[in-house]
């Protein structure tokens, strides 16, 4: 069980976790040691041990934890803010970036390789990232319902889902080839297609003979 800890130990604390996140992206998760992390962070073996007393195994996770924030983090202001088409493609540039910036190499994925099935937690931080990244694209994708810019009928949760699927799939290939080609063409076409859907004012519009402007 993880200690209870003071305002200046949850800061040493977390700086462990950002200095051993760093070590593993320099050198990967199977070559870093725990003494590579203590140098690092200029950390002690009993403070490490004090603030992760199972060991490295719980020190990955509170990393794999880390990495998963990063991933939701990367892609702010604009994910919390998907209120406009401009502020989509806003957003999907900065997917591309974050992702192109990381390369072939995903840390989140290797240190979940590294823990265990039995690691408390190890699987729920893959489940609250994507239910967390989920969310926030469908209460977007309601934000431009509540515009009518996309019609009120269309299930926001599985749009969502659909488009992270989407970039999840992009990023595998990425991973795989070196190439952002198909995580682009995977958000392109998400949201064109979300553009795509005639609103009722659109379909209005249209009954009416008058032409619909593009945002």
């Amino acid at each position: 069980m993880a200690p209870r800890l003071t305002p200046k130990g949850a800061a040493t604390r977390q700086r462990v976790v950002e200095g051993a996140a760093a070590e593993i992206r320099a050198r990967g998760v199977t070559e870093t040691t725990l003494d590579d992390i203590r140098a690092r962070t200029s950390t002690s073996k009993s403070q490490l041990f004090h603030y992760f007393p199972g060991g490295k195994e719980e020190l990955l996770l509170a990393v794999a934890q880390h990495e998963a924030d990063r991933v939701l983090s990367d892609q702010q202001p604009h994910l919390n803010a998907l209120t406009s088409w401009r502020a989509w493609h806003d957003w999907r540039d900065a997917v591309v970036e974050r992702y192109r910036r990381q390369g072939q190499q995903c840390p989140l994925n290797a240190l979940m390789s590294q823990l265990t099935p039995a690691t408390p937690g190890a699987q729920a931080v893959t489940r609250q990232l994507v239910a967390s990244w989920q969310s926030k694209l469908a209460v977007g994708i309601r934000a431009m319902q509540d515009q009518d810019e996309i019609p009120a009928g269309l299930d926001a949760d599985q749009a969502a889902a659909a488009l992270l699927a989407g970039i999840q799939g992009g990023v595998l290939i990425m991973m795989s080839t070196g190439s952002p080609a198909h995580l682009e063409a995977a958000l392109d076409l998400g949201i064109r297609q979300l553009r795509a859907v005639p609103s009722s004012s659109a379909a209005s519009s249209s009954n009416t003979g008058s032409a619909g402007s593009i945002r």
